[in-house]
């Protein structure tokens, strides 16, 4: 198939037969343009393919570009996709479209694709955290731009945040485990530089103490942050003298992991421990997982919301909005520990 060029506004004006100025006035709709012009220009346009760059005029014009970017952490990550669609529906009824870039957890490229972004005067930017210093957006904070922090939030700026009740998510799995008898709970969490695994850590060290249990951190893992080193740390873990009777495992990655870990263990015929897993999870109700679950499209709906009010006032003080989760029981996380164990070491 042939390749031609697109057409572009000074042929629309030479097959009009009127100026390159009056083309461009009539098809960026100006005024006080005679209305037998208007219709030859728009004639010429349609029969040539224009297409009117709508972007460049906005810039031209001093503004910023209809879009608001997104800079998720990982794209292949459900819950990522699950954010960037809440903000996709709650930006519908908007002037305003969402693009999508992935930093794969790198602080380089995080930055990178932050600047490629303000580059094209973005009208607001989401960004989900990776790298330790955000500093540098302070500048543009200051001028205006829109910025919205979500699921963690980033050190050296003040910005609006969304994230999930990291905390009284672990308190509701801590509780739901000692009820029904366990005292020796294991956590396997993820990469302790990640805000969320920090929270989530400490969270589950407190909900321990306060059931009376602490020496809560010898059964830790943290660095789990894909699934195969997480189905290792279960291993490790479950090898120990007088291993956990039940497992907590702090995001959906980590959980699949850890389902690989127990199933290979069942096919040894050993027994399993108890399991809950933060992060609901696609065929978490089909296999069975007990989880902390949350809308996750929620928090990119709060996000969507929190930059439209700023684009309207960018005086705002620096808003935080937390998203709150639940327990949902499917049996993994009913399992009674052995009738022999003692508690603690």
């Amino acid at each position: 198939m042939a390749i031609h060029r697109r057409p572009t506004l000074a042929a629309v004006a030479e097959a009009a037969g009127v100026s390159l100025k009056t083309a461009s006035r009539v098809l960026n709709d100006e005024p006080h343009v005679a209305l037998a012009t208007q219709e030859k220009v728009r004639a010429a346009a349609v029969a040539l393919g224009f297409r009117r760059n709508a972007m460049a005029v906005d810039l031209a014009r001093g503004g910023t570009t209809p879009l608001v970017g997104f800079v998720t952490a990982d794209v292949a990550n459900r819950f990522y996709a699950s954010i960037a669609g809440g903000m996709e529906r709650a930006l519908r009824d908007s002037a305003y479209q969402l693009i999508t870039a992935s930093s794969d957890e790198d602080p380089a490229r995080e930055r990178q694709l932050t600047e490629a972004l303000l580059d094209r005067r973005v009208a607001a930017l989401v960004i989900a955290p990776t790298d330790a210093d955000h500093g540098y957006l302070g500048r543009e904070l200051t001028s205006g731009t829109p910025l919205v922090l979500v699921d963690r939030p980033a050190a050296g700026v003040d910005a609006d945040t969304v994230v999930i009740d990291n905390a009284g998510g672990v308190r509701q799995a801590v509780d739901h485990l000692v009820a029904d008898g366990h005292r020796r709970v294991g956590l396997v969490g993820d990469d302790p530089r990640v805000w969320t695994a920090r929270e989530r850590h400490l969270a589950f060290v407190r909900a321990m103490a306060d059931h009376g249990i602490a020496d809560a951190e010898r059964l830790v893992r943290d660095g789990a942050h894909d699934a195969a080193t997480a189905q290792r740390s279960v291993t490790d873990l479950l090898d120990v003298p007088e291993p956990p009777t039940a497992l907590l495992t702090m995001n959906n990655r980590i959980t699949v992991g850890a389902l690989h870990a127990l199933h290979e263990r069942r096919a040894a015929g050993r027994t399993v421990p108890a399991l809950v897993g933060f992060d609901d999870f696609e065929l978490a109700d089909l296999l069975g997982v007990t989880v902390v679950a949350y809308d996750a499209a929620e928090i990119g709906h709060q996000a969507a919301l929190l930059a439209l009010g700023r684009t309207a006032d960018p005086t705002l003080p620096a808003r935080w909005r937390t998203v709150g989760t639940r327990l949902v029981v499917r049996g993994s996380g009913e399992r009674p520990p052995p009738v022999d164990d003692g508690g603690p070491a």
